[in-house]
């Protein structure tokens, strides 16, 4: 029921508050209803967007998984003589490949000789993946605040102080021997099992057991970012000069001067050692680096 003109005044002056009727409501009033309105209209799409983006991904799992096991049942049983395997590419490494690589290991003649620029892209996707990552958590120094530089100083403070006594006695008792064992399977990759990216391996787990029982901060004395720049650069432009050497006179029957040694020596396999020394090296960087940055987002 609408009030007069004169009772409206006489509440005014005596200082009753007015008390809005359903149709007179305040403008936030209405508002608030759009909001609540339009979040129901939110959450409905992305309800229905929910529903089709799970029923989408299961359409296309199932394709793949039927596209793959469609292909499996039309390879060829094993150990047939129409199988793709089965063929003069095995044959040739198999009969001449320590005559024509110098490397009494096989595997390491088929990947850093034959096979050498498909390992050198391996090694290239290695050092782009860790590139990705550094570029997605590395921490700008510029951009970091009091607050957030104090709570790091905070957090390095408790992490030396809680370092466990057993763990870094313990390391610094087998590190040596670790980082000695992953440079040899490195350097024996072409007489023996083993080869860069084991050896590599075994080294970058070294630089991470170390970093984790002595902090960061110790590890950062002699493994910044700069060296993990030259290394893995360094080693990658190694590896591609010397197998573009390598093939560029190889397919222009020109002789490369690099002589194969003698087979089940260390120093022989012609330019496999110098490949195998490239690829531990960015193996051992890029699992460090991998570890450093998720840990701490900085070098």
């Amino acid at each position: 029921m609408k009030k007069s003109i004169w009772k409206r005044f006489t509440e005014w002056v005596d200082g009753v508050a007015e008390e809005f009727e359903p149709e007179q409501l305040p403008q936030t009033q209405d508002k608030e209803k759009k909001h609540k309105t339009h979040s129901l209209d939110e959450q409905q799409r992305l309800r229905v967007f929910t529903i089709g983006y799970d029923i989408v991904a299961f359409i296309v799992g199932i394709t793949v998984v039927a596209v793959l096991i469609f292909t499996i049942f039309q390879l060829p049983l094993f150990g047939c003589a129409d199988n793709p395997a089965v063929n003069e590419v095995v044959q040739r490494y198999v009969e001449n490949g320590l005559e024509e690589t110098g490397a009494v290991n096989m595997v390491a003649g088929m990947i850093l000789d034959y096979r050498a620029f498909d390992t050198f892209g391996e090694s290239s996707v290695l050092f782009l993946a860790v590139t990705c990552v550094m570029m997605l958590l590395l921490r700008d120094k510029k951009n970091i605040s009091k607050e957030e530089d104090i709570q790091q100083m905070h957090e390095r403070i408790i992490e030396k102080e809680s370092r466990d006594l057993i763990l870094k006695n313990v390391t610094a008792l087998i590190i040596p021997w670790i980082m000695l064992f992953g440079v040899y399977i490195v350097l024996n990759g072409h007489i023996s099992p083993g080869g860069g990216f084991s050896g590599g391996a075994v080294m970058g787990a070294g630089l991470i057991l170390y970093s984790a029982a002595y902090g960061v901060d110790a590890t950062s004395r002699f493994f910044t970012r700069n060296t993990f720049r030259a290394i893995t650069s360094t080693a990658l432009l190694c590896y591609a000069a010397s197998k573009a050497y390598s093939f560029f006179t190889g397919a222009n029957g020109l002789p490369t001067g690099i002589p194969l040694g003698t087979p089940g020596a260390i120093f022989s396999s012609g330019l496999i050692l110098v490949l195998d020394i490239c690829v531990g090296m960015v193996v051992a960087c890029t699992m460090y680096g991998f570890y450093i940055l998720f840990a701490k987002g900085e070098f």
